[in-house]
């Protein structure tokens, strides 16, 4: 140096390493961000903490009138047990008339899932040796990321898809055990307790049963680097899970076997060629990833039948061609590398061979997001920059995200508004719009309901297996609508593809309207002697007793209704009227 004088040294252009604070101030820290990350989250879902039960949400055990009278052992025999635990717990507290805490629920289990995303993306930074300062920064915004991003509203706005939310939850528990161990080598207790977390994962939803795979593939990666070592340390968790891992092979074939909407018995394609399918899809969920438009409750994706269609080749080529980049280059993009594997690994349950009715859905992308935030912060920790506009530039990404997450949830808090958005994005497809038709029918916007049915019936093809429903459906909206020859004339269309107890009930109960007594008893007969069991029939035909002011036979076909069907509420509201 020519002079005496201290130099002053030049600012760093990379994120400056500050000394950590302590463990108090690490405690508030956190605790800090906890409940601001709820309180986004809660803002941002909240259009949607009151919207209605969708689609399987009606279909689960909460929805049955019968369910305060049986145990909780009738409803976790199936194949999500802790899934419905929770579900139970819900209807006991809250019921089934409103679903303000089913939602709140699953935005406690997401925030949940993205402190758990952000201990995951904060470890591997540091495996990757990004400055201190990086580590915190960058995981924050993998964690806010993950929390408001648009692609995730489904997972978490969608009540029956609590099986994402919580399946993560204990899936990322085990991860986050797993990565923060304190020895190379798994001991006892911890994986103990990895298995615990996995075994309720996949308890809760089948998918997350690639969780091993993941472990070895960070083994593999980071124990100690590209080598198999690792997996030879870790043999103490490995061996339990191969000897699980047979009954789990058994569990999820049976499970598929019993599917009527994925396995290999699936009509709409074969394995092949929902592979070449996916191998669009999965492009899709990346650009919904960096672009999140366009998003759709119920997409109309066509199959590839051949590798040629539909462009099918070039996504199978453009996976290729990543997947061999990231091979290359995994040494010099360490955590892009294990990212993009990552992503396609837990994709693999529902992207690869195995036939699904639905090929693409976005709250498929609620387990793998975490695959593509590793490729984020790996390119992001690379970027030379002021640790102010780095934080400016990555709030404003999360407040962007925020904020079209925003408009998405108002558009799931009304289900006439969920599936006018769909049956518009899908016009060709025939659910969207019978679900829409039967919102209007439940907001007694009757006419606008019968216009949705008749579109829905263009749509529907020769053998369609729900033209039963669908006629059914479309009967009750020409009775709510006061036109009770067109309901009779659908529900005589609907006898002709099922007789059914139900069908000549409400026959009997449209002729009943019209003061067409004998007609309508006739019907009630009919449907008396297809099932005896079917409560509305006598309901019906004591509501005929009553106009007539037969009050002992209306007091007799109640009883009787009651009789078979404890929980038929109409006709005890009838006995009580005749008791005043």
């Amino acid at each position: 140096m020519k002079s005496g004088k201290a130099v002053k040294p030049k600012r760093s252009a990379t994120i400056a390493v500050q000394a950590a604070p302590g463990p108090k101030s690490h405690f508030w820290r956190y605790a800090l961000g906890c409940l601001i990350a709820f309180c986004a989250v809660y803002q941002v879902y909240s259009p949607a903490l009151n919207g209605p039960f969708l689609l399987d949400d009606t279909s689960q055990p909460y929805m049955l009138p019968n369910f305060y009278v049986l145990p909780i052992n009738d409803w976790i025999r199936g194949v999500r047990p802790l899934l419905m635990v929770t579900f139970w717990m819900n209807f006991k507290i809250s019921g089934n008339e409103t679903t303000f805490g089913y939602h709140v629920v699953n935005v406690v289990l997401h925030v949940f899932d993205g402190a758990l995303i952000y201990l995951a993306v904060r470890k591997m930074l540091g495996m990757v040796n990004a400055e201190k300062a990086a580590q915190e920064i960058l995981a924050a915004f993998g964690a806010g990321l993950f929390l408001l991003h648009p692609i995730q509203t489904e997972s978490v706005s969608y009540v029956a898809d609590r099986g994402e939310t919580l399946s993560l939850f204990f899936m990322l528990g085990a991860y986050v055990v797993f990565l923060y161990r304190k020895s190379a080598s798994v001991g006892v207790g911890t994986a103990v307790t990895i298995l615990i977390l996995f075994g309720a994962a996949v308890l809760t939803k089948e998918h997350t049963a690639v969780f091993p795979a993941l472990l070895l593939l960070t083994d593999y990666y980071w124990n100690p680097g590209f080598s198999f070592q690792g997996m030879r340390r870790n043999w103490k968790l490995y061996v339990p899970i191969l000897i699980g891992g047979i009954a789990g092979v058994a569990f999820v074939f049976r499970v598929l076997s019993e599917s009527r909407s994925a396995g290999f018995a699936l009509k709409d394609a074969t394995w092949y060629q929902y592979f070449f399918t996916e191998c669009r899809v999965i492009w899709d969920y990346v650009r919904m990833f960096l672009l999140p438009f366009g998003q759709n409750l119920d997409y109309d994706f066509p199959f590839s039948r051949g590798v040629l269609d539909h462009g099918a080749i070039f996504g199978l080529a453009g996976l290729l061609a990543v997947s061999a980049l990231a091979w290359i280059y995994r040494r010099e993009f360490k955590l892009a590398s294990f990212g993009w594997f990552t992503f396609l690994l837990l994709l693999a349950p529902t992207s690869s061979f195995v036939p699904i009715q639905d090929p693409i859905a976005e709250r498929r992308m609620y387990l793998p997001f975490i695959g593509l935030l590793f490729i984020t912060v790996d390119f992001l920790r690379r970027w030379k920059t002021g640790r102010t506009t780095l934080i400016a530039a990555l709030s404003l990404v999360v407040l962007a995200e925020g904020a079209v997450a925003y408009q998405r949830n108002a558009i799931w808090g009304r289900a006439v508004d969920i599936w006018n958005d769909a049956a518009s994005k899908s016009p060709k497809k025939l659910r969207p719009r019978f679900q829409l038709a039967y919102a209007y029918f439940q907001e007694q916007k009757c006419g606008e309901a019968v216009q949705e049915y008749a579109k829905a019936a263009a749509l529907a093809p020769p053998n369609y297996d729900r033209q039963y429903d669908l006629l059914l459906d479309w009967a009750l909206a020409y009775d709510c609508a006061g036109k009770p020859d067109e309901a009779i004339a659908k529900l005589k269309e609907a006898a002709a593809v099922t007789r059914s107890a139900h069908v000549y009930s409400q026959i009997g109960m449209e002729y009943a309207k019209q003061k067409d007594f004998p007609e309508a008893l006739e019907a009630l007969a009919t449907a008396q002697q297809l099932d005896p069991n079917w409560g509305m029939t006598y309901f019906y035909r004591g509501g005929i007793y009553e106009l007539e002011h037969n009050v002992a036979a209306a007091a007799q076909e109640y009883r009787h209704a009651l009789q078979v069907d404890p929980y038929n509420q109409p006709a005890r509201e009838g006995l009580t009227r005749l008791g005043q």
